[in-house]
């Protein structure tokens, strides 16, 4: 794979007195002595803010485990203490709360942020914002996810969400943007690269660039088994010799391989110490997580109804009409986490689908609960929402139902709480995409059915590392066979 690995940065004074400051201010913010990659980090930061003008952007792109996290984290509070307005944002809820988290600073979603809705119910649309913040550093990570496109048109701005972005942050007066990835990760869904950290389409957007490249695993992180192989598949990626991996599975506490003998055992212990929200499977397709999902409700949780008070969901599809008498939401968006808190009535059978009535909690956005109608036969669909054929199915059976000429039919069914039904999968297994932007203490990575072809091309070599980084704590490698197995 090609990458563009150099580090981009003007010449900088090392006797500069307000370098030096900034660069004091933030070690003073570090727990632990900074590698060589982080000190220029600091310097070309530092750089940025003091010399960069009003037309520039800073890259930070690197590897897992080389101190992304902790170093935006001690650079938002120097930049916090001095006066300096900064606003943090993701590409998804989850992403977000885990920037929050770790800079102690609130973060939004980047659609929350930079979009605003002109138009309410099934066809809502949203028109790109104005921003009215001043002299301000815009903060994004997990920029590895910003596309150029989209799958729903141009129903946020202009379809283009890293245009938009651009054109939000830079029409503010002093606005400026730094952008966090990881270019390994996996790119944006049909998408062959990362375009938000790469140099040339930043620039397109008439921008200087300023860019750091971390490579050197912070020291704290040495003794990581998780940061070991992520890092051994970021060099055959970078490299270019797309071998299947052997994966170090016998010198770290940190990572396990598991046979399906003992999985149950494995998952129902993470269960145990750690709860449902902490412990995720990661699945290469669709089909595969559903079976996860079954097996973890049936021969774990013990769950014989379909849905029950406490099922962890995953929305599969953005959905803009349950929102909308709830100030602290814009829209469903499709990745986010849902925990269902109350089940309300029987289900319903209509239009050949099935319904329930839930209530459902958001837990990274505060807690907030929304009352919606859910279409249960999403459940356990091996694609990753309904088909277009039983949309097809649901639309005709509503039409048919609904009386007037064809316009007054159409402008009831854009109301019809049935049609609107969010639609959601299990989220106790998921595949890498829909995990992209969270983490969990323990992941489990299904490394069943794969073929062997397959293990030595880009696409899987990328899938695993994300895979891989999901986990903060524990890793375990599902059906891996080992170099001397």
């Amino acid at each position: 794979m090609e990458t563009n690995d150099a580090n981009i940065l003007p010449q900088i004074n090392a006797h500069d007195s307000h370098l030096l400051n900034f660069g004091k201010a933030v070690l003073a913010a570090l727990p632990y002595d900074p590698t060589d990659d982080q000190m220029l980090l600091i310097a070309g930061f530092g750089h940025f803010l003091l010399y960069g003008g009003e037309r520039s952007a800073f890259l930070l792109n690197g590897y897992a485990g080389t101190g992304k996290t902790s170093m935006t984290g001690a650079m938002v509070r120097v930049l916090n203490e001095a006066g300096i307005k900064t606003v943090l944002m993701a590409p998804t809820g989850r992403a977000a709360k885990i920037f929050a988290d770790y800079s102690g600073h609130p973060a939004f979603t980047i659609h929350r942020k930079i979009y605003r809705q002109r138009s309410y119910g099934p066809d809502s649309a949203f028109n790109l914002a104005e921003n009215k913040h001043k002299n301000t550093v815009f903060i994004v990570d997990e920029a590895s996810m910003i596309s150029t496109g989209s799958a729903e048109g141009a129903v946020f701005g202009s379809g283009n969400l890293l245009a938009d972005l651009m054109e939000y942050v830079y029409q503010g007066e002093g606005c400026r943007l730094m952008l966090i990835g990881d270019e390994a990760q996996l790119p944006p869904v049909g998408q062959l690269q990362s375009p938000a950290l790469n140099v040339d389409v930043i620039r397109g957007f008439g921008l200087s660039v300023y860019k750091v490249y971390l490579t050197s695993v912070a020291r704290q992180q040495v003794e990581s088994g998780i940061i070991a192989n992520a890092t051994l598949l970021r060099r055959i990626i970078t490299g270019g010799n797309l071998c299947k991996p052997e994966l170090n599975v016998r010198s770290f506490p940190d990572v396990e391989a598991v046979t399906g003998e003992f999985l149950v055992e494995k998952i129902n212990d993470c269960y145990d110490a750690d709860g449902l929200s902490e412990t995720a499977i990661i699945t290469r397709s669709n089909k595969r997580a559903v079976l996860y999902n079954a097996a973890v409700r049936n021969q774990i949780l013990y769950r014989e109804s379909e849905l029950v008070t406490g099922d962890i969901l995953l929305v599969a599809k953005n959905n803009y009409f349950w929102s909308e008498e709830y100030e602290d939401i814009d829209f469903i968006a499709n990745g986010d986490v849902v925990r269902v808190s109350r089940l309300w009535g029987e289900e319903e059978h209509r239009y050949g689908f099935r319904f329930a009535n839930v209530t459902v909690e958001f837990p990274d956005r505060g807690g907030l609960e929304i009352d919606a109608k859910i279409v249960l036969d999403c459940l356990f669909s091996d694609s990753p929402a309904l088909s277009p054929t039983q949309m097809e199915q649901l639309f005709s059976g509503i039409m048919n139902e609904l009386s007037g000429d064809k316009r007054t039919r159409l402008k009831a069914l854009k109301q019809n709480p049935y049609y609107n039904a969010l639609q959601v999968k299990y989220a106790y297994a998921m595949t890498c995409h829909k995990s992209q932007g969270g983490q969990w203490k323990n992941v489990f990575i299904d490394m069943g059915g794969i073929a062997p072809e397959a293990m030595e091309t880009l696409d899987f070599h990328r899938w695993l590392y994300t895979a891989v980084t999901r986990a903060s704590e524990k890793l375990y490698l599902v059906n891996y066979i080992t170099p001397d197995d």
